[in-house]
């Protein structure tokens, strides 16, 4: 695997559930709304991953997430990224939540995690850039 570049991103996120038919919570998109937000639905739930601040009211939350970015734009053709990432962190007892983006890859891990988890991607060869 080539060596990746990360960018760990300011703030601190949570992932949320909510009933498959609820609305997607209001005031997520809005302009004055920072950092990361993504939303799925599936048959079995409405997924959130927002700053944690953001967390809508009546979810299942799951809180206290650090966001690591790949510095993109990556190339559809690009292969194992991802297993990269979570065989590294895997080897290391580290848990992750894993999401990708048109241009990226996104990973998170508990935030009691990321020191651990800066060093393991590092000594697997990565550049982690934590934030200013």
């Amino acid at each position: 695997m080539k060596r990746l570049a990360i960018d760990v991103q300011p703030g601190v996120y949570a992932v949320a559930k909510l009933d498959p038919g609820a609305p997607v919570p209001p005031g997520l998109f809005s302009p004055g709304a920072g950092g990361f937000v993504s939303v799925t639905r599936t048959t079995e739930e409405l997924s959130v991953i927002c700053p944690e601040s953001e967390a809508p009211a009546g979810a299942a939350v799951e809180a206290g997430w650090r966001l690591l970015t790949v510095r993109g734009p990556l190339a559809f053709t690009l292969t194992g990224i991802m297993a990269a990432l979570a065989n590294e962190l895997a080897a290391a007892g580290i848990a992750l939540f894993a999401l990708s983006t048109f241009d990226t890859d996104h990973v998170l891990v508990k935030a009691a995690d990321l020191p651990r988890a800066a060093a393991t991607l590092r000594a697997a060869g990565h550049e982690v850039s934590l934030p200013a």
